[in-house]
């Protein structure tokens, strides 16, 4: 039984745009059981085998969404940024395992989820630290993650979080390759206050310098509403910004919104 099904159909019969479909990575089952350490303490005592039926039931899921028509799927993950944290990768320590060993891990189950699914539907990997009630849960650049995140899992695109200094700087866009895309989530979901054209431009400008202009884009850092009690913001609020962010694209990219 798939979950993300009825909720894709009913957006595709109420939209005349390529509809996304977003899900939560199958990697955040295991960071948030607590390793391998926590899995084994769980249902399963063979940790290939947790990993297995978790592949096997999105691949479920994913292939039950192509199938309805489905060119669009965003995967949305926490754990990869929490390795950006050295706090978290302490924790990561604690349970006897490696944070470098344990990216290198994500990267191929992760794959293992999007082995197989056709050439047409566009693949990406949405990278959040935390975005509850405008709260957040992790800091760290994207440093120690980006070769592996850019190079290592196969999707066309990232959603990266770069509205605050928790961030770090844009150095790591340097290892981003040719053909895929970085969607730089410069406009805060968090707070109300409006981003203006020409600091987001200053920050556009910025981020150019270590990657190629049209491999960028821009868009808020996370969704206006992460969880069922939503950000500190109203609707107005929200649309403001999406506004400023079309105002802005469209200056930086003339051309994109046609």
């Amino acid at each position: 039984q798939t979950c993300a099904l009825p909720i894709f159909e009913f957006l595709k019969r109420n939209t005349t745009l390529t509809p996304k479909v977003t899900l939560p990575a199958p990697l955040i089952l295991h960071m948030f059981a607590g390793g391998d350490a926590g899995i084994r303490e769980g249902h399963y005592k063979d940790v290939d085998a947790f990993w297995a039926d978790v592949i096997a039931a999105y691949r479920t899921e994913v292939g039950a969404l192509i199938d309805a028509g489905a060119s669009y799927i965003q995967f949305d993950d926490t754990s990869i940024a929490f390795l950006c944290d050295p706090t978290h990768r302490d924790t990561v320590r604690r349970w006897g395992s490696d944070a470098d060993a344990l990216l290198r891990v994500y990267a191929k189950r992760m794959n293992e989820v999007l082995a197989g699914i056709p050439g047409h539907v566009t693949v990406t990997f949405h990278q959040c630290r935390g975005n509850r009630e405008g709260l957040w849960m992790a800091e760290g650049g994207y440093d120690p993650v980006a070769d592996v995140l850019f190079n290592a899992i196969d999707a066309h695109g990232y959603f990266l979080e770069y509205d605050s200094a928790r961030a770090g700087g844009f150095a790591p866009l340097r290892l981003l390759p040719k053909g895929k895309i970085a969607v730089l989530g410069i406009m805060s979901s968090k707070t109300p206050e409006l981003e203006t054209a020409g600091g987001l431009k200053r920050r556009i400008e910025e981020a150019g310098k270590f990657a190629p202009l049209g491999q960028l884009a821009i868009s808020p850092q996370c969704g206006f509403s992460s969880s069922i009690v939503g950000n500190p913001l109203s609707e107005s609020d929200q649309e403001r910004k999406l506004a400023r962010l079309v105002e802005v694209a469209a200056e930086v990219w003339p051309g994109s919104m046609n």
